[in-house]
């Protein structure tokens, strides 16, 4: 095995970067595609203007070994799954026909043929498409577009390193196939995938790769003796090749636990690690182990994951630990920046004192290169640096923003009992349906509506000043108007008012809320072509006026059947969100549910009867170490429990959570104390009613029965066929019927034809229950 000098410039790279271009150029691209207006030429022009954009980007910022293979069309979890030919039977002719077309096919599905099952990337808001693996599955390696990207980069005068999924991983984020044993286990099947990863590797050595990483993250999770042992087993086979590039084994998001015995003692050429705050554990980890002497060890010591400025001194220190530690130390951000937007300098709009505590991609660039100038020549040679670090980190800490007298007296009253409603589950129950008068498997919807051009227009032009808000607000009221209207002529039974009004489930409730800041161009991936701009959580929470009553007593106005109003719950505020570092996660919660709570009792007073508070964040941000679930569960819980408890009991309480592990999490459902509860579940073929049914869940449930993040149209037969299947798992006396999501990203024909088609089936159903109702 190749050792690494000590003596050897410390390099300073990063693991991946934003995809979509500081205007995105990506996302305009892949959609003009979609939609015939863009040629696959055209497409394929543009994103490899983008990757040279990046790379020169990372260069000018001082990164002297840049990623290829992290750009993707949609998803890095399916450009692994095409690598290694893993291709679902289902998709393989479209493939075949066009390799482009049918790479879409997999991500979006087709009228005709399903997608891959999409659920969360770790405790991320971005989305990866999960491989579907059975016995019968043949891999076969095709890296095509990973040996091009290096060669590109190559070609441009950059030291590049591949980076790709480690083939532990992938197999332990697969699922068995549709028609596969559910107890199936992918990773059964690593004896066979690894001479595929072998062939890559070789593949890749062969265009000039002189490393390669393969990311391992899932084993910064709990895992078993036996998984453990796969991974010792594959990084032996995969160390021992001779016809390979230098291997660099990279986890993030968590400390490895023991996981870092089984990786240091594999004969491989490096490590990268997580050494921020989630995972510091990890160095004091390395030192028991007695450290990789011989290796390189990539520090990721940049918050790859928020936009806070980096404490460089603290990274210094951590820096100077891990050079006995190791045969050298290079610097990186703790995982990907595809986690952050690209450029904070273009947020000229932002309060110039808040910006100087930001740091986005490009600026978390210049930070590691800092750091990696700092590690190999010392504090003199990045004195200017860490004074102006220093003053930035200061002022942010004395700041008025961060902190406000009045919302941290509330936060510390609060009691046990405002974090549970007065009335039992049962005799809430009983109040709401006679107050309610709902039928049988009543129908809803999850709360928005298609987010039209003609809307997205309005808003522009309020913006720009060529409207004025009444003229907005009119648009705003029409649009209502036709949703509801839409509604009630499709026998919708609890309606929405379609949130026209909405920018995105965050953002809008931040831009009414103090503490939270608002960003013009911080666009961030969460699947596919579909990007949002978190805002900045930087202070103290509350409330100063009423955010939905105005728009929902509004709809309310237009019909007799109850109309939902609509929240984001504290949880998913904070998970999309940049949140604040300088304090506890749940002391910010509890802000946030409070501020909540004031929405939550004047919608009531306004006489909205259904309220819905969606938490679609709550599995996603469960930590990855099962030792940490509890303390996270219980600040979560009680934040939702602050938001909801102060209703009367025959006001019902909805919860909505989509696209996420939730068998993990069924408990904490329960504990959430709400009414109702939507989930997806069409794409996981109502995998989660027999998960909840299984745990005995004892509340109402809305297991989605269209699948809205594909532009397939189900036919009522396909809706009543999931919907019969949810009738095995929960009773009909506690099914709803309701799409897996919101209903903003779709068109408004597919949404007329699958609402209609999911009230028909409700329909047939219901009469195959009660025929004479």
């Amino acid at each position: 095995m190749t050792t690494e000098s000590a003596a050897a410039p410390v390099r300073a790279t990063v693991y991946g970067y934003p995809r979509q271009g500081q205007n995105r150029e990506l996302k305009k691209a892949v959609e003009g595609y979609w939609k015939g207006r863009v040629t696959a030429d055209a497409l394929r022009a543009t994103a490899r203007d983008l990757r040279r954009t990046n790379w020169a980007q990372l260069a000018g910022a001082g990164i002297t070994e840049v990623p290829t293979g992290d750009f993707s069309y949609y998803d890095h979890v399916l450009d692994t799954t095409v690598m290694v030919g893993a291709i679902p039977d289902r998709h393989r002719s479209a493939v075949a026909a066009d390799a482009l077309d049918g790479y879409f096919a997999m991500a979006r599905g087709t009228q005709d043929v399903a997608p891959l099952e999409m659920t969360k990337w770790f405790d991320t808001n971005y989305h990866y498409l999960v491989p579907e693996l059975g016995p019968d599955t043949v891999f076969t390696a095709e890296p095509a577009r990973q040996v091009a990207e290096l060669k590109e980069a190559l070609a441009l005068g950059h030291t590049a390193r591949p980076v790709l999924v480690g083939p532990v991983t992938y197999l332990l984020l697969a699922k068995p196939a549709p028609g596969v044993a559910a107890g199936f286990e992918p990773l059964t099947l690593l004896d066979r995938l690894l001479p595929v990863y072998a062939q890559v590797l070789a593949d890749l050595r062969a265009a000039g790769a002189a490393w390669v990483q393969l990311d391992e993250p899932a084993l910064v999770q709990d895992r078993t003796p036996a998984e453990l042992n796969a991974a010792a087993r594959a990084y032996r086979e995969l160390g021992g090749l001779t016809e390979r590039p230098k291997l660099l084994v990279a986890s993030y998001f968590d400390r490895l636990g023991d996981a870092l015995h089984v990786l240091a003692k594999a004969p491989v050429e490096g490590l990268a690690l997580d050494f921020t705050d989630r995972a510091a554990a990890n160095l004091d980890d390395l030192a028991a182990v007695g450290g990789i002497p011989g290796k390189r060890l990539v520090a990721g010591v940049v918050n790859g994951r928020n936009i806070w400025i980096n404490d460089h001194q603290k990274s210094l220190t951590t820096l100077g630990t891990l050079l006995g530690l190791a045969g050298r130390v290079d610097v990186a951000a703790s995982c990907s920046l595809l986690h952050v937007p690209i450029d904070a300098d273009a947020e000229r709009d932002t309060d110039p004192q808040v910006r100087r505590w930001l740091a986005f991609a490009r600026q978390k660039a210049t930070e590691i290169s800092t750091l990696a100038r700092g590690l190999a020549g010392g504090t003199d040679a990045i004195a200017a640096e860490l004074a102006a670090n220093r003053a930035d980190l200061a002022s942010r800490t004395a700041s008025r923003i961060t902190h406000d007298p009045a919302v941290r007296a509330r936060t510390a009253a609060i009691t046990e009992a405002d974090g549970h409603r007065a009335q039992p589950y049962a005799e809430r129950a009983a109040a709401q349906r006679a107050h309610l008068g709902l039928p049988l498997l009543p129908t809803t919807t999850i709360g928005s509506f298609p987010q039209t051009t003609e809307l997205r227009t309005a808003r522009a032009d309020l913006r720009a000043g060529r409207i004025d808000t009444a003229a907005y607000e009119e648009r705003i009221r029409a649009e209502i108007r036709e949703v509801v209207s839409f509604q009630e002529k499709t026998g919708l039974d609890v309606l929405v008012h379609g949130e026209p009004e909405r920018n995105d489930m965050v953002q809008y409730f931040a831009e009414q809320l103090t503490g939270y800041l608002a960003t013009q161009h911080g666009w961030v991936q969460s699947y596919g072509t579909r990007y949002v701009r978190p805002p900045v959580l930087a202070g103290d929470v509350s409330r100063p006026d009423p955010m939905t009553v105005r728009w929902t007593t509004y709809a309310q106005q237009q019909t007799a059947k109850p109309v939902k109003g609509m929240l984001t719950g504290p949880v998913t505020m904070l998970a999309w969100s940049f949140v604040r570092d300088d304090q506890p996660l749940g002391e910010t919660a509890r802000q946030v549910g409070l501020a909540l709570r004031d929405e939550v009792d004047d919608l009531e007073a306004a006489g909205t009867s259904v309220i819905q508070v969606d938490e679609p964040a709550l599995r996603e941000t469960l930590p990855l170490r099962a030792a940490d679930h509890a303390d996270y569960l219980a600040w979560a819980t009680e934040s939702f429990r602050l938001t909801t408890s102060g209703v009367r009991p025959d006001t019902q309480i909805h919860t909505h959570m989509c696209y996420a592990e939730f068998g993990d999490i069924v408990e904490a459902i329960e504990h959430l104390d709400a009414d109702v509860i939507s989930l997806e579940a069409a794409r996981s073929h109502m995998q989660v009613a027999d998960e909840l049914a299984g745990a005995g869940y004892p509340r109402e449930v809305g297991p989605g029965v269209w699948d809205i993040h594909s532009p397939r149209v189900p036919s009522a037969g396909e809706a009543a066929t999931l919907l019969r299947r949810g009738l095995g798992a929960i009773p009909a006396e506690r099914l709803w019927v309701n799409p897996d999501c919101g209903l903003k990203t779709r068109g408004w024909p597919e949404t007329k034809d699958s609402l209609e088609h999911l009230v028909e089936a409700a329909r047939r159903v219901r009469s195959e229950i009660r025929p004479n109702a």
